[in-house]
């Protein structure tokens, strides 16, 4: 079976969106995954489909209520996958998340809206509660989009080469990457460094692994002991 990921969300016409498009898009068409959007409005109360209220202890902006939530998430078979909540509150989401999302069955998300969701139902459901940077946005959608991509260029046949995605940024090493360069070797007096242009593999091997140390500690030294074997690394709605 292919890869399934149900969102439930305010704005179904979100998706697949950019995932329509490159990669994922091309992927999409072939059926190695599948993308559905459930639209969370036909499961509000009353006449005008209410799904929010106001919170409890006061404050401003409105909070999405937990019986509207978990009649939506009844609706769905989740069959074993992860439920993840994109939110601000969460945990940082790394690359060993999306890997490990990647070689499970699929994703359920949870795009929240206004001041978030009620607790209880993130109580009731196993639900994973994930950032995607230390900012906040409008909601949930934009989050889960990103984290879909990370999962689906990951899936079997999906990248022309496997070998990109253990080289890349967190990836086998947990360094960030090295720098790239192409033609023409000399650009506006630029010049490729020389090793990349000596054909010595085992040289550029070692020039890349410390360019990808050298840019890690300058860039994202957090990164360091997880390299190390000290710890593991570390949308908004």
């Amino acid at each position: 079976m292919s890869w399934q990921a149900d969102i439930l969300t305010l704005f179904p016409e979100m998706f697949p969106g950019p995932l329509g498009f490159s990669l994922a898009g091309r992927a999409l068409e072939r059926g190695q995954w599948q993308c559905r959007a459930h639209d969370l409005r036909p499961f509000g109360l009353g006449a005008h489909r209410t799904l929010d209220d106001a919170p409890f202890g006061g404050g401003a902006g409105m909070v999405m209520r937990p019986d509207v939530l978990d009649a939506a998430l009844a609706s769905l078979e989740r069959g074993g996958r992860p439920l993840i909540y994109p939110t601000p509150r969460g945990r940082r989401a790394s690359q060993r998340d999306v890997e490990r999302f990647a070689a499970g069955p699929g994703l359920v998300v949870l795009c929240g809206r206004f001041e978030g969701v009620d607790q209880r139902v993130l109580d009731k459901h196993t639900v994973t509660e994930l950032c995607m940077g230390d900012f906040v946005m409008s909601g949930g959608e934009i989050p889960a989009l990103a984290l879909l991509d990370g999962c689906v260029r990951l899936l079997p046949g999906v990248m022309g080469s496997a070998q990109s995605a253990g080289e890349e940024s967190f990836g086998d090493s947990g360094l960030l990457e090295y720098p790239h360069y192409t033609r023409p070797a000399c650009w506006e007096g630029r010049d490729v460094p020389p090793v990349l242009l000596s054909g010595n593999h085992k040289a550029i091997a070692a020039w890349r692994l410390q360019q990808a140390q050298a840019t890690t500690k300058a860039r994202r030294p957090d990164l360091l002991p997880a390299t190390q074997g000290q710890g593991e690394r570390g949308n908004n709605s």
